[in-house]
């Protein structure tokens, strides 16, 4: 466009349209050296930062030397403000594949009043010793048990014997194992403990043969309770085996008392002929279950820390309150009391209460041995211990002579 005299570009530019006059100016050379030289500042910042920023992140950036290198001042001086960074991932799981390793949570074993709905599981535990006559029976009561008998586990320690025992239990075991009515599992431990006294009834219940006895008995008890409790177990069942008749319930009575230790009274049947009828008196059998008394406190404190207090005998006078005459087997089956002394006919505790090192003196303890020491220890140890006077375990005859109270 050719431009007349007396006019000068810029002012024919001016009068050009809006976008014409725009890019006149694009394509003027120093703005678009200008655009140029812009560009390549802002490529080179943008490049640039990053990289300032990427090295401040990067905590192991450092001086051109390695570590080892440095002065104890260069050294202090990094690592002062610059440090390896950890990442806890809390959630990743460890995996634990070795077979020799073995997990138990003991916080899941509970024993609760519901222990059936639970699938609570129950270890009765029974020492032996001369007891092949008693067996028969023994296993014909633990069959009617209504319990789940795959909750159950059985375990016998028979030691010091000196009749068929072993042979018998064995038996009888594979009898039951093999029927309808099995348990879960079944032990059999054998232990002596060079014990020599005499089982015939008279000595045995005797009172020169008490300490001794009761002593030894509990030995017999913790050897068989450390070799059959089992983490997954939830209540421990003491039964012994001369026990000729029980409620067949009797485990989900006594777990539904949510008691830590709950014993029953135990009685035996004794028939009499008068006039010309067979009648039962009902005989009162254990007297290791009782309410303690100032007397027999007194007496305790008088005695030898090493003398077993026997119970129920006239060379010691405790005036202690007896379970065994107390109740009746008509009445409420589910009053209850709170005992200091217990017998082991028929004990049911809570596992937690023996994983707590409660067990029976094989000493004594407070002047009582085995099962009254298990409680007086238990009570020591803020335990609860009770009993239930109108429910009613029935004991062999053992036809003693008078005597014992």
């Amino acid at each position: 466009m050719l431009v007349g005299k007396g006019y000068s570009w810029k002012a024919a530019s001016s009068r050009f349209p809006p976008s014409r006059q725009f890019w006149h100016m694009i394509r003027n050379p120093r703005v678009l050296l200008s655009i140029g030289v812009f560009t390549v500042i802002v490529f080179l910042w943008r490049s640039a930062a990053p990289s300032a920023g990427d090295l401040q992140r990067f905590y192991c950036f450092g001086p051109a030397k390695a570590p080892m290198h440095m002065t104890p001042n260069e050294n202090a001086e990094w690592y002062g403000h610059l440090k390896t960074p950890v990442i806890f991932n809390h959630h990743k799981p460890i995996d634990v594949s070795h077979t020799n390793i073995e997990h138990v949570n003991l916080n899941k074993v509970e024993s609760t009043p519901k222990a059936v709905q639970n699938m609570e599981r129950v270890l009765i535990l029974t020492p032996l010793r001369d007891a092949s006559y008693y067996l028969q029976k023994h296993f014909d009561l633990l069959s009617e048990l209504t319990y789940p008998h795959d909750l159950i586990d059985l375990a016998f320690l028979v030691g010091d014997t000196s009749d068929d025992t072993v042979a018998t239990l064995a038996s009888e075991l594979a009898r039951v194992q093999e029927s309808p009515q099995a348990f879960r599992s079944a032990m059999i431990v054998e232990k002596d403990f060079g014990v020599t006294l005499s089982q015939d009834v008279e000595y045995r219940h005797s009172f020169e043969a008490q300490g001794p006895r009761r002593m030894a008995m509990g030995r017999a008890r913790n050897y068989l309770l450390s070799a059959a409790l089992k983490p997954e177990h939830s209540w421990v069942y003491w039964r012994d085996v001369d026990i000729v008749e029980s409620p067949k319930r009797i485990i989900e009575d006594f777990v539904a008392h949510d008691k830590d230790v709950l014993v029953p009274n135990i009685w035996f049947h004794r028939y009499k002929e008068e006039n010309g009828k067979k009648v039962d008196i009902e005989g009162r059998f254990d007297y290791n279950s009782w309410i303690e008394s100032d007397t027999g406190r007194k007496l305790a404190n008088s005695l030898d820390k090493n003398v077993v207090l026997a119970e129920g005998y006239k060379q010691y006078d405790t005036k202690r309150t007896y379970m065994a005459k107390m109740g009746d087997w008509r009445e409420n089956k589910d009053e209850i009391i709170e005992l200091d002394g217990i017998g082991g006919v028929n004990i049911i505790v809570k596992a937690d209460v023996h994983r707590s090192g409660i067990n029976f003196p094989s000493y004594p303890f407070e002047n009582q041995a085995e099962t009254e020491g298990f409680a007086k220890m238990a009570k020591r140890a803020g335990y609860g211990v009770y009993g239930l006077p109108n429910y009613v375990v029935w004991h062999i005859d053992t036809d003693e002579k008078p005597g014992n109270a």
